[in-house]
């Protein structure tokens, strides 16, 4: 999420704040403090607001705490937590990658209202057990209803809710396939969003009332983030069954080790100007690593006839290498977590096949639309 400001971290998970936030919280403390001053008007001074703030820091403490359920789970499944972030809308756990089974993707999913609930089973509980009173008793009842509405919102089955994402574990089951429980999840998210952006829209333009534009703001949010899901599980089913082999560029620029760097610079950097990079091979076709153009600026141009590709060439990084049956999804993401645009590819015995761009991923899937509509 952009312009967020890291606070640090939370059980070694980097914690994130959204802008939004501080006006969330400015209007939470505001109202809590203004109705506790009403109900109770012996609180003099500054007291109320302070209670007010307080309030608040509890109730975005449940909203951290419910991120910290999903995030917990996760990485008892081996999944890194890459943030945890509070925005206008509440909280967001970003986790490296989705869980390898539709039952472990149900755990990650439910935890949060779980923890939820727990919260406001606890509240509860303390307010009966303590026989709290006054402003003490109405900031317990308060955390336990929001922690409640907190749970039960989250359990409405569409994306990018908590529900939503059971809902995708269920038709994964169902199904064997993931990408269809996105879509069913994501279309359910948009139901609500329109949703509730009519229950916000109507009251606005028929009375000029604003009592439920928030709803309207929540019904923008669901229905954006719905059909960004929805548009990933159409990509993801097109790349259902294709390997990282099935988007080698065929023109994929490599050289021999064996090249003279004089040779190298006549045969290949005349004629392929628009790469600066070169995979190096030996004979058989095993992957050595790799010579730019860059590196020939360290080797004078009088020494280039008895200097070897080979001598000049750098290794590949691992985690720049891809197996060519390598699932072309898997493929795609590690592209976007890595921020790479481009992978080399070589076959289990080291045999080098070629580079894969993201640009070729593309191409690959508008000749599959092209295809499915010819």
């Amino acid at each position: 999420m952009n312009s967020t400001i890291r606070v640090g971290n939370l059980f070694g998970i980097p914690f994130y704040i959204h802008p939004s936030w501080f006006l969330v919280l400015g209007l939470v403390t505001w109202s809590y403090s203004s109705g506790l001053a009403a109900q109770f008007p012996q609180l003099g001074g500054g007291l109320p607001l302070v209670l007010g703030l307080m309030t608040a820091l509890l109730l975005f403490s449940s909203v951290v705490a419910h991120e910290l359920g999903h995030s917990f789970v996760a990485i008892r499944q081996g999944i890194d937590v890459k943030s945890i972030t509070l925005f206008i809308f509440g909280g967001l756990a970003s986790l490296e990658k989705e869980s390898p089974t539709p039952g472990a993707a149900f755990w990650v999913a439910i935890a949060g209202p779980i923890v939820s609930l727990m919260l406001f089973a606890t509240a509860t509980t303390v307010g009966f057990a303590t026989a709290a009173s006054g402003p003490l008793a109405a900031i317990l009842g308060l955390l336990a209803s929001v922690n409640l509405t907190l749970a039960l919102f989250n359990l409405i089955p569409g994306l990018p809710l908590d529900g939503g994402n059971i809902l995708k574990a269920i038709v994964w089951k169902i199904t064997g396939k993931s990408y269809k429980g996105v879509v069913v999840a994501s279309r359910i998210g948009q139901i609500f969003g329109w949703l509730a952006i009519a229950s916000g829209l109507i009251p606005l333009l028929l009375f000029g009332s604003f009592v439920n534009v928030w709803n309207l703001l929540i019904g923008l949010f669901l229905l954006q983030n719905a059909g960004n899901a929805a548009q990933f599980a159409r990509v993801q089913e097109k790349l259902t069954g294709l390997t990282a082999a099935d988007a080698v560029n065929n023109d994929s620029p490599i050289v021999k080790a064996n090249l003279n760097l004089r040779e190298f610079a006549d045969q290949h950097l005349l004629n392929a100007q628009e790469y600066r990079r070169f995979l190096v091979t030996d004979e058989e076709g095993q992957l050595l690593g790799a010579i730019s153009v860059d590196d020939l600026r360290t080797i004078p141009n009088t020494l280039w006839s008895e200097t070897q590709v080979f001598q000049v060439m750098k290794p590949i990084e691992q985690s720049s290498t891809v197996q060519s049956d390598q699932p072309l999804l898997e493929v795609v993401r590690l592209l976007e977590t890595q921020k790479l645009s481009a992978l080399t590819v070589i076959r289990d015995n080291g045999l080098l096949v070629g580079i894969l761009e993201k640009a070729a991923i593309i191409n690959l899937l508008q000749k599959k639309v092209q295809t499915k509509f010819a």
